[in-house]
């Protein structure tokens, strides 16, 4: 699409009009710069402001917009009050006082997904859930590029939507957040997907019914529904009269999982994709993430058996069920990601057998009570750490052992010491890393860093046992050569 027809497209839907808009980005981060980048090439006015002082990305944009305004070190009311527009990147509240104050005197919220949508015009996959998306988005990116497709893989996930614009493009695939969707208007995907709702973000969102409509404004438009009927909350979302495939790895669905003799297999309707047990990604939530991935790349015409040769090999996204090492019969994995409660009773779902679990951070307003079930049923011992561990300790109540910890190294010393041969470690946080951490990738490191230390203590301790036998044999040869001597 040529740079009119999106124009044309933008004052249709929103009154963008280059001769006369004046856009305020609010956000100097990947999604903001994404929207400059946008805006600029479209010849809008248009400034750019951000909260903090100076945000990290700011030397490297005005390299190359030096002549954009750009405010910073608050919400000066006064840039809010001559915007027309705003776009208002996803890590921003549209509860910030200037923002509400501007809304209130006529600016109108554009996201950069509704600027994307009326930039393009091939299928657009919209994937959305509180956990399990990002896996789901790139196995359906790989599927595509085994199919032979030019796709685009991004949003919420690594490339920002506006990026990922290409005239190559013949399929979008886009990971996308409750707080994305709450400000986007223009979106009509060719098929999405909630994939499953659980409590999260209820620091910005009042409650989980009103997260769950957040969630549900993935599928305005008239695409094709992809729909978890294991979860209520999603499949309460289903629009009479619209097409929708449903997944399931607990009942019968359009994809679900059946036994043929002892062998689980992937299906499609009464057709047997492939074995459970080809599957790389560990556990049952996994199995279900795959479910939905061969829906999607369904409805879009992917081949099966092309999408579950991806399956068979993809083996999963860093701090997400990351196996890091097996030191002395221990396995020890990496669910940094786990930000959420939904993520980490998934996570301790997935085991027969019970885990110690490190947990802990910024619950962000969830009630931790959710999860002590799945805690008493797979966790042998918890150990807590970060700005809400207390508030996990007093769910869990004593039904299971709790061990603190300052930080990461700690932590992982302590379960170390409870871990014995057979068992898992398992870091899957239940919340927010921001407390103690940059992001859950920090925290995943760290953990992955103390864990490989522990690897080096062990080996180190092999060494010296090692000497210690090599020297005692040496000195058990040269008294027996003594003795030799003597006689």
């Amino acid at each position: 699409m040529n740079n009119a027809a999106i124009t044309a497209l933008l004052k249709l839907n929103f009154g963008l009009d280059p001769q006369t808009a004046k856009v305020l980005v609010v956000g100097l981060g990947n999604t903001g710069i994404s929207v400059a980048h946008f805006l600029h090439d479209l010849n809008y006015k248009f400034a750019i402001i951000d909260s903090r002082p100076k945000p990290p990305m700011m030397d490297e944009f005005f390299q190359k917009m030096p002549d954009t305004p750009v405010f910073t070190g608050g919400f000066d009311e006064a840039a809010f009050k001559v915007a027309t527009h705003l776009v208002v990147s996803p890590g921003v509240s549209l509860n910030e006082q200037a923002i509400v104050k501007a809304i209130a005197n006529g600016s109108k919220i554009v996201s950069d997904i509704d600027l994307f949508a009326c930039s393009v015009e091939v299928p657009i996959v919209a994937i959305s859930g509180s956990n399990g998306k990002s896996t789901v988005t790139t196995l359906l990116g790989e599927m595509a590029i085994e199919a032979g497709i030019q796709v685009g893989v991004g949003g919420n996930l690594g490339t920002p939507a506006l990026d990922l614009l290409s005239p190559k493009a013949q399929l979008y695939v886009l990971e996308l957040s409750s707080f994305q969707l709450e400000r986007t208007s223009a979106l009509n995907a060719v098929v999405a997907t909630v994939l499953n709702v659980s409590a999260d973000h209820l620091d910005r969102h009042s409650d989980i019914t009103e997260y769950a409509r957040e969630k549900q404004r993935v599928f305005r438009g008239d695409g094709a529904m992809v729909i978890n009927v294991d979860d209520p909350l999603v499949d309460a979302m289903q629009v009479a009269g619209r097409n929708t495939v449903t997944f399931s790895v607990n009942r019968n669905a359009d994809f679900h999982l059946a036994f043929r003799g002892d062998t689980e297999y992937l299906m499609h309707n009464d057709s047997y994709l492939m074995p459970l047990a080809e599957l790389q990604l560990e556990g049952r939530h996994n199995a279900a993430n795959a479910l939905a991935a061969l829906a999607l790349g369904a409805s879009v015409g992917l081949d099966e058996q092309v999408m579950c040769n991806v399956l068979r090999r993809f083996k999963g996204l860093s701090h997400r069920m990351q196996r890091v090492a097996e030191i002395r019969g221990v396995t020890w994995v990496n669910d940094s990601k786990a930000t959420n409660i939904g993520a980490c009773v998934a996570a301790l779902q997935g085991y027969a057998r019970k885990v110690i679990l490190i947990a802990g951070g910024d619950a962000k307003g969830a009630d931790m009570n959710e999860l002590t079930p799945a805690i008493k049923e797979k966790a042998k011992s918890v150990v807590l750490m970060g700005k809400d561990a207390g508030l996990i300790k007093q769910a869990i109540n004593g039904m299971v052992p709790v061990y603190s910890a300052d930080n990461m190294v700690q932590a992982v010393q302590i379960a170390a010491g409870l871990a014995e041969p057979g068992e898992s470690v398992l870091l899957s946080p239940a919340c927010a890393s921001l407390d103690q951490y940059k992001n859950y990738q920090d925290r995943g490191e760290k953990f992955t860093k103390a864990v490989l230390a522990l690897v080096d203590r062990v080996s180190s301790t092999s060494l010296q046992k090692s000497a210690q036998v090599v020297e005692k044999n040496l000195l058990v040869k040269k008294s027996a050569l003594t003795e030799g001597s003597r006689s």
